[in-house]
């Protein structure tokens, strides 16, 4: 954990301003923006008639802290010195306050997870049914605590505190804290993907080779045999998972390698940059995932009202479908929409 305050950071770039093609402080203006608009893409694209759930709170949050982030950033770049409310603002804050996000960021991905599963699993079991404005309530109250807490224990911890206060006047850089949180967290999801993957390739494998492409109520789906059964609840624990598998890496097969070579290489990459909207959306995917197996033993796919998932739809991926026109469609299917 590295951080450093940069009370002579003004001082220091200016000294050395033609050895530097690009100030620091421009570079972290740039990140930011390319951040937001990912965060702004990615809202885009998802689903909008999901659920209610804390996840979805959560990277809306995530998005506004950034876009307040880049308004800090963009106003103290303009002014360069100015006073405040009795407090002078300079180049300097523009480190010092993405230190202080970074190090917020850092900490909450334990709160955020376990925070996600805890949502999922009072939703599945229904043992808590709020109308609608009370919960929408209660998942933001909830949210805020988070940021408020995480925040205040990092302007609280001493530690924290004396490597912000740290002065190094000839550092040409401005290092941020990279989260051990979200190394174990990303070792723990792929190593169990990776288990997974192993324990039914065979079954992975035939219902990959059986995935086919078309058109369906204008969206472009992929689709494998069903099972004969006519059943709606999951009887086989080891064909369940090469289901969620498929479903799963059809959508995230990218960001599951980009995980597994970060945790391999054991890349650093800054908090600030870490936490970011794909990767919650991913974390989200793979609880939703982890409940469905979980609770195979009483999941009801026509009955149950089941987690929808802005970017897998989970429950289209197990339902039996005729889709009318088809060539060669013998069986019922099972729709899984990219």
């Amino acid at each position: 954990m590295t951080a450093l305050s940069s009370e002579n950071c003004s001082f220091q770039y200016q000294l050395r301003q033609t050895n530097q093609p690009l100030d620091v402080n421009c570079l972290l203006f740039l990140i930011i923006v390319g951040k937001i608009l990912l965060n702004i893409l990615t809202l885009g694209m998802r689903r909008k008639n999901t659920c209610q759930n804390f996840m979805e709170y959560f990277c809306i949050s995530l998005a506004f802290v950034d876009l307040l982030l880049l308004v800090n950033i963009s106003i103290i770049l303009y002014f360069r010195d100015f006073v405040l409310l009795s407090i002078r603002f300079t180049k300097y804050h523009i480190c010092l306050f993405t230190q202080i996000i970074s190090f917020t960021y850092g900490f909450l991905h334990y709160p955020v997870f376990l925070t996600a599963c805890i949502d999922y699993c009072l939703n599945f079991s229904k043992t808590t049914k709020l109308p609608f404005k009370c919960q929408k309530l209660f998942y933001f109250f909830t949210v805020i605590l988070i940021w408020i807490s995480v925040l205040a224990y990092v302007l609280g911890d001493p530690a924290i505190y004396q490597s912000l206060k740290a002065q190094n006047a000839y550092s040409r850089h401005c290092p941020f804290y990279v989260s051990i949180q979200s190394y174990w967290l990303s070792f723990f999801m792929v190593m169990i993907l990776f288990v997974a993957f192993i324990t039914c390739w065979e079954e992975v494998t035939t219902l990959v080779q059986a995935i086919r492409i078309t058109s369906y109520m204008n969206e472009t789906i992929l689709y494998f045999p069903f099972s004969s059964h006519s059943s709606y609840t999951v009887k086989s624990k080891k064909i369940f998972l090469s289901k969620l598998i498929v479903c799963f890496l059809s959508t995230w097969l990218p960001f599951v390698l980009l995980q597994a070579i970060i945790v391999l290489l054991k890349v650093q990459i800054p908090a600030y940059i870490e936490m970011n909207i794909p990767w919650l959306y991913f974390v989200n995917s793979f609880l939703v995932a982890a409940l469905y197996w979980f609770h195979c033993h009483k999941l009801n796919l026509r009955d149950v009202g089941l987690p929808l998932d802005p970017f897998v739809n989970w429950k289209c991926c197990f339902i039996p479908l005729t889709i009318p026109n088809l060539e060669q469609t013998e069986k019922p299917i099972s729709i899984m929409i990219c």
